[in-house]
């Protein structure tokens, strides 16, 4: 198959290249990248007013896949990274059962080749069953391609057992994930612990929450040498233990979510309560539960340190903690909801609405931190669009401004505090190893 990609700007961080300019796939790979390139193609796609990106990269989606099929797929959430212009993304281990062994990896990336339109790199547990206790079967799973580990939903309270676990990552090559929440602070909260808070009635989660254990991390990463990415940073401490770290020289990087940069504590909505039909009483709702993720939304102060810490290098990637849930689990008070919402689909344009528009990032930038940034911490030979490279393209339109419709996502979840939101900018085309696999119609 071969695609002409016409008169996009061509943005790509591996060369700085970023210049109106066609592009020529053929077989799989970018053939040819130039001006009035006229060679006959059996796709052609007018990028004229568009960004031609490398394909986006997500280091962190929940796609339910063994176990909890009702609320996500393979083949599902492969559709939704599509529509959102990711053409490789990472499934995190917290499926049912576990991802803490060979089989379940193979099961994963099997069907990920069956069913899905997408890259599908799966990320093995660090412990058996994620129960903290003893290491899951480390040197297995990367055997049967595991690049990373990660105890996402919660981290190895264990010091010592997490220790040993990062010392057998560096001996295999393995990133470590982290999701920095120390369990014995959260103390039953369901948002952060501020005036908000308060006004709702809801018990809080403090900072101290993720931080000692970013704290911790950083540390253990320093003494063992075992490359280190900090999962959805959401504090101002977060930042500055990071740029730290950095200047110790830890091999440490970050990524920050969109809902984090984006929403404050503050925008979280109380709803009035609801029916149950079947039992004819209240459910007693308190705030809009697609507004409760983990780590939660913080304030203001923690918004612009993110943004900051985009802006200055000092985090290194976006990615989304996409999280799909059923409309009857989050249909209930913010006490009982689980955290998590969608974000493959929300993530490019609240990205450049945000910072972009907003004046943080430039649009390199923004392909740095989506594509570039993420390939080169796993160490995968993605994120770049020269010739001779993996046709894995994005065609992004900056110039449309839109409502986002959470009844047009690809997801089967729906839960985002972001519908009916006003951005600009969308994903008009997605290319994975020379195949469109999403192009709007």
């Amino acid at each position: 198959m071969t695609i002409l990609i016409k008169g996009g700007q061509v943005i790509n961080p591996a060369t700085g290249m970023d210049e109106v300019a066609d592009v020529f796939v053929e077989n799989g790979v970018v053939s040819k990248i130039g001006k009035n390139i006229n060679e006959k193609a059996d796709h052609s796609i007018d990028a004229q007013g568009c960004f031609v990106m490398p394909g986006f990269i997500d280091m962190h989606v929940h796609l339910r896949d063994p176990g909890y099929t009702e609320k996500e797929d393979i083949e599902t959430g492969c559709r939704a990274a599509a529509h959102g212009g990711y053409t490789t993304i990472l499934a995190m281990p917290n499926t049912k059962p576990v991802v803490d062994h060979a089989d379940v990896v193979n099961y994963v990336q099997n069907k990920a080749k069956a069913v899905g339109v997408v890259n599908v790199m799966q990320v093995g547990a660090v412990t058996e069953g994620q129960q903290g206790k003893k290491l899951a079967d480390l040197e297995g799973m990367a055997q049967a391609g595991v690049r990373a580990i990660s105890e996402d939903g919660r981290s190895v309270m264990n010091a010592q057992l997490y220790r040993e676990a990062m010392e057998k990552a560096k001996e295999l090559d393995l990133l470590v994930l982290a999701h920095c929440e120390d369990s014995n602070l959260v103390n039953g909260g369901v948002m952060n612990a501020d005036e908000r808070a308060k006004e709702l009635g809801l018990k809080g989660i403090t900072n101290s929450v993720e931080d000692v254990i970013v704290a911790r991390d950083v540390m253990l990463s320093y003494d063992t040498g075992a490359r280190l990415h900090l999962c959805h940073c959401s504090t101002k401490n977060s930042v500055m233990i990071l740029k730290i770290a950095k200047s110790l020289g830890v091999k440490v990087t970050a990524e920050v979510c969109p809902h984090h940069f984006t929403l404050t504590s503050n925008d979280i909505k109380r709803v009035e309560p609801s029916l149950d039909v079947e039992k004819n009483v209240p459910l007693g709702l308190d705030a809009d539960t697609n507004y409760k993720m983990n780590p939660p939304l913080r304030t203001q102060a923690d918004v612009d340190a993110l943004r900051e810490g985009l802006r200055e290098g000092i985090i290194d990637v976006i990615a989304t903690d996409h999280a799909p849930h059923t409309f009857d689990e989050k249909n209930t008070s913010m006490k009982k909801a689980p955290f998590g919402i969608v974000g493959l689909e929300t993530a490019a344009p609240l990205t450049y609405t945000e910072l972009v528009l907003g004046g943080y990032l430039t649009p390199m930038q923004m392909a740095e931190k989506m594509s570039y940034q993420p390939a080169r911490i796993i160490g995968i030979d993605k994120g770049d669009i020269q010739p001779g490279k993996t046709a894995d393209i994005v065609v992004f339109d900056p110039t449309v401004t839109y409502k986002i419709d959470k009844k047009q996502f690809a997801s089967k979840g729906k839960n985002t505090p972001f519908d009916g939101r006003e951005v600009t900018g969308k994903v008009r085309a997605t290319i994975v190893g020379g195949t469109i696999v999403y192009q709007e119609a």
